[in-house]
């Protein structure tokens, strides 16, 4: 058995442990229902049902996130936790109760959402519907309005019917907005101060975005209406800041309840400050061994051309398939080597780079491994999964864990099994990404128990990201704080 297996069955053994080991979600009446079923088939007809309850009621084209609407959706949210406590899985296979155990978790994220995180109350960026990239994540990171204007998932130029379509989207976005004047009653500042620079950013993304269709008069002036709207709310959003006072974390004991609960992580709030300052120390530690050995080569050559970024981009993808290829780290796919190539990006200037275009831009190879994204995303598309349960992104982010943790542990993993032989400053980009992620973890766990600001937050990852590539007033340390 391979290298790449043994670790797959391990993760996957871990995951099942914990699972098992997790207590379901207390019934609504305290009272634990006699099962009614055990079958199967059950539990996939609650979820075809249960993911058409989650959404919002649509009104006029128009989701529903007021106080009443959701306070609908909570009391309804018992029933189907009574559905599924009414379903016995102890008979099933290994995946199909696991299958359960997702269920109940996405369950749990919506009761911890009313119960807790609130983001329609609380989140002025929750109120994002445009977007006009791909997530490279299989759903949005952070809770979103229903639905979202995914306007990448259209060829262009539009069709007359599409563009009708998307029409009549950016066309509700002035309503959603007004509504979220009298939902947003929250008084954290900081995700308030967030909800600010995303709804800027949302407008300009619409005011490229109504150039683009210009040759559809009609849906470029919705797109215009749209972005004006948009101004207009984050005029309202600066002027409520002042008034807004209150912490923006969900505390110590809520974070511990959402790992275990929602996302099924055997960790509380404590253990993962541990867990993080290791990794940070670790990393440290780590990258000042790498420069000590290489202290007599030259430096690292940073890309300084856009052909010679696109040269060196390619030639990573090269390198990074031969090796996975050659090392039988994973099966190779048809699908692999394009996806991978289509997310190369393009060559900034050094004054707009942020953190992940300095590493980008030292060594393309260093980072290959973390678009690992991309070749997740490919096989999703292209070969979705069997079973129902599993062949759409898990709801509240239940995703990250393989998403987000298995492309950022393979940039150390691979580094490992040898794909950075050869290229000894390479290895630094490697310690100096996993300290960013240390350092901005460790951030977010103290943004949540609501010990820092998120000022404080981004100096502490800006302070302990090596080399300056991270300031503390960065679009990125900025960015992932407020999203994390």
């Amino acid at each position: 058995m391979s290298q790449a297996r043994i670790l797959g069955c391990l993760a996957c053994l871990a995951v099942l442990l914990w699972a098992g080991a997790c207590s379901p979600g207390q019934p609504a009446s305290g009272e634990q229902p006699a099962a009614s079923s055990t079958e199967y088939q059950d539990l996939v007809d609650l979820f075809r049902d249960w993911r058409e309850f989650q959404k919002p009621e649509m009104v006029g084209g128009v989701p529903d996130y007021t106080s009443q609407a959701m306070a609908e959706q909570q009391r309804q949210l018992a029933d189907y936790r009574a559905r599924l406590e009414a379903i016995d899985p102890a008979s099933w296979t290994v995946p199909q109760q696991v299958d359960y155990k997702l269920v109940e978790a996405e369950m749990n994220g919506m009761d911890f959402d009313h119960r807790v995180r609130r983001p329609w109350e609380r989140n002025p960026a929750f109120y994002t519907l445009f977007h006009a990239s791909r997530s490279d994540v299989p759903a949005h990171e952070g809770p979103v309005a229903y639905p979202p204007i995914e306007v990448w998932m259209y060829d262009y130029p539009l069709s007359d019917e599409e563009a009708a379509q998307l029409e009549g989207r950016f066309r509700s976005i002035p309503a959603l907005l007004e509504q979220a004047r009298g939902n947003l009653t929250g008084d954290g500042r900081d995700l308030w101060m967030g909800g600010i620079r995303t709804m800027a950013g949302q407008s300009r993304g619409m005011q490229a975005y109504a150039q683009r269709v210009a040759d559809h008069p009609q849906l470029a002036e919705a797109v215009q209406a749209a972005s004006q709207a948009v101004d207009d709310f984050t005029s309202w959003l600066q002027e409520q800041l002042p008034h807004k006072r209150g912490p923006s974390g969900v505390g110590k004991d809520n974070y511990t309840w959402y790992l275990q609960k929602v996302h099924l992580v055997p960790y509380t709030w404590q253990e993962e400050v541990t867990l993080m300052r290791r990794a940070l120390a670790r990393s440290h530690a780590s990258l000042r061994l790498e420069e000590h050995r290489n202290r007599n080569l030259p430096p690292i050559k940073v890309i300084s051309s856009a052909q010679e970024y696109d040269r060196r981009s390619n030639r990573s993808v090269d390198r990074y398939m031969t090796f996975l290829r050659e090392q039988e780290i994973i099966t190779i796919r048809d699908d692999m080597d394009p996806a991978l190539r289509a997310r190369l990006g393009s060559f900034q200037p050094e004054e707009e780079r942020g953190f992940f275009s300095h590493v980008i831009h030292r060594s393309p190879l260093a980072f290959r491994p973390h678009m690992h994204h991309w070749i997740e995303l490919a096989k999703m598309d292209n070969d979705p999964h069997p079973n129902p349960v599993r062949r759409q992104p898990l709801l509240y982010n239940i995703f990250d864990g393989r998403s987000e943790g298995l492309a950022t542990g393979v940039e150390e993993w691979f580094m490992h099994a040898g794909l950075l032989e050869g290229d000894p400053r390479s290895r630094e980009m490697v310690w100096i990404m996993m300290a960013q992620r240390a350092a901005r973890a460790i951030a977010g766990l103290h943004l949540h128990s609501n010990d820092w600001s998120i000022d404080e937050a981004c100096e502490f990852a800006s302070k302990w990201t090596p080399r300056g590539f991270m300031p503390a007033d960065s679009d990125t340390c900025l960015f992932e704080q407020h999203l994390y």
